[in-house]
């Protein structure tokens, strides 16, 4: 199955969606990468989850990614006395280490590190900013603080405290454990939460290895200041805008989003637009306009993929709201304003040749007669090169191991397919053409653009561009 759009589609599985029947829907609705939350759920539900993956992949014919997605540190506050109290501006309440359940007067927050940067004036978001806290006094184990927005509070609600850099590890115990079981279930991608310098994401790395992709979620501001620096350790980014949002004005999130999109993009590194995309799509069978606007908005940018979290996850209708992003994305990409903006945003000049190279095959990918580009890669760096010009043909990945094919099914327009590499280039040149004849990306003597690297099937720069036609497709 060949996907006729080039922006992917990443869907959070869940209890409303995990089941073998359901997975194997949203695949052939059009789901690219499959999110496993280890926030939620348990490791024999993620593992169950993958398994249903693999089957999906299967029956579809057509590698499937799989991206295992750590929880990273979360600050909450403890337990309430009644499980929840009613707040208004003006009341004051105190803060501490007490793990005794709280009441009106005062609640457990079991976070040291964070009472250590707390000081007067500061403003704490709970539960995403529906509630607002004002620090009045603070020390090393408690703080005072005065509601200045808010209706109620109730157990584990989450705490975040604004333009200030916490010193804790983005990498919990927790997530450490995540990462060894996620690798061991055979994720393709491993997604760190609440990454604020590049050295959190060295420290996924140091357990990762070679054994999955890293991406890294842009969720805090410290992140966007050092964003050129977690993109030279990242194999990927998220713009994470649920928790960005909490922690900047609602008119900055959209700037900032376009920023990590045009960042990642020059570098060539695949990026996804996620939260609340389809929002209302969680318990309503279509989603309201501004939603449709967004996801458009996503398209438009040039984002390689779009995610959806509860809509696929928990929502009453997880198949329409893959069903419903696939359609958006298709409609927008055949507007014929949407090719001037893909060429208009390409990646950065490099002097390397094979990017000299690639520079050379989208322009040659112009001509009317040419259908697709064909690219043979053994890591999958020709093919995400290739994505970076945003070429408006599509780009047949030929992987010799899945696990690479698997990972490119994140990037923007690609299509990885796994099959082995010849060593001999007359061989070579025939294979691609007739795969692409075969999967209906070229029809008969149409051209096909082949880039690859020769020694064949050896890891390298690419260094051959090689044009051919395509045969008459083998029924």
């Amino acid at each position: 199955m060949i996907r006729k759009r080039r922006t992917r589609i990443v869907a959070t599985l869940g209890p409303a969606s995990r089941t073998p029947q359901m997975v194997l829907a949203l695949a052939h609705a059009g789901v690219d990468v499959f999110r496993l939350n280890f926030s939620h759920g348990t490791h024999e539900d993620h593992a169950a989850a993958i398994k249903a993956v693999r089957a999906a992949e299967a029956d579809l014919g057509r590698p499937l990614a799989a991206l295992g997605d750590l929880q990273g540190p979360k600050f909450r506050l403890g337990d309430f006395a009644g499980g929840r109290i009613d707040v208004a501006p003006g009341q004051m309440l105190r803060l501490d280490l007490d793990p005794e359940p709280g009441d009106r007067r005062r609640v457990g927050m079991p976070h040291p590190e964070v009472f250590r940067v707390l000081r007067p004036d500061m403003t704490l978001l709970v539960d995403d900013g529906k509630v607002r806290l004002k620090v009045r006094r603070a020390d090393a184990t408690s703080a005072d603080v005065e509601v200045t927005a808010g209706e109620a509070l109730s157990n584990h609600k989450g705490l975040s405290v604004p333009g200030v850099t916490i010193p804790v590890p983005a990498l919990t115990s927790k997530d450490q454990t995540d990462a060894e079981f996620a690798l061991r279930i055979g994720v393709d991608w491993l997604a760190l939460s609440f990454v604020q310098h590049a050295a959190d994401v060295a420290s996924l790395r140091k357990i990762v290895g070679t054994r999955a992709a890293i991406l890294a979620k842009i969720e805090k501001p410290a992140a966007v200041n050092e964003l050129e620096a977690i993109l030279d350790v990242s194999d990927g980014l998220m713009v994470a805008r649920g928790d960005l949002g909490v922690e900047l004005a609602p008119e900055e999130v959209p700037v900032v989003q376009k920023q990590i999109v045009r960042a990642a993009r020059r570098r060539g590194t695949p990026v996804i637009v996620a939260t609340q995309m389809l929002e209302s799509m969680i318990s309503n069978p279509a989603p309201t306009r501004a939603e449709a606007s967004d996801v458009a908005g996503g398209v438009y940018e040039g984002a390689d993929a779009l995610m959806l979290s509860a809509e696929s996850a928990a929502g009453a209708y997880p198949l329409e709201a893959v069903t419903m992003m696939d359609a958006i994305i298709r409609r927008v990409e055949a507007d014929p304003s949407w090719p001037s903006l893909m060429r208009a945003e390409h990646g950065e000049d490099a002097d390397e040749d094979v990017d000299a190279l690639i520079a050379a095959a989208s322009r040659a990918a112009e001509a009317r007669s040419t259908a697709c580009i064909v690219a043979y890669t053994t890591t999958g760096g020709t093919a995400k090169r290739i994505a970076r010009e945003r070429p408006l043909h599509p780009v047949l990945a030929i992987c010799p191991d899945e696990t690479v094919a698997r990972r490119l099914g994140l990037v923007w327009g690609v299509e990885p397919r796994v099959a082995a590499q010849s060593r001999n280039i007359d061989t070579m040149t025939d294979a691609a053409a007739a795969l692409a004849a075969e999967l209906g990306l070229a029809g008969a003597g149409e051209r096909v653009l082949i880039i690859a690297g020769p020694p064949l099937g050896s890891p390298g720069a690419a260094n051959l561009l090689r044009i051919t036609h395509a045969p008459q497709a083998r029924s």
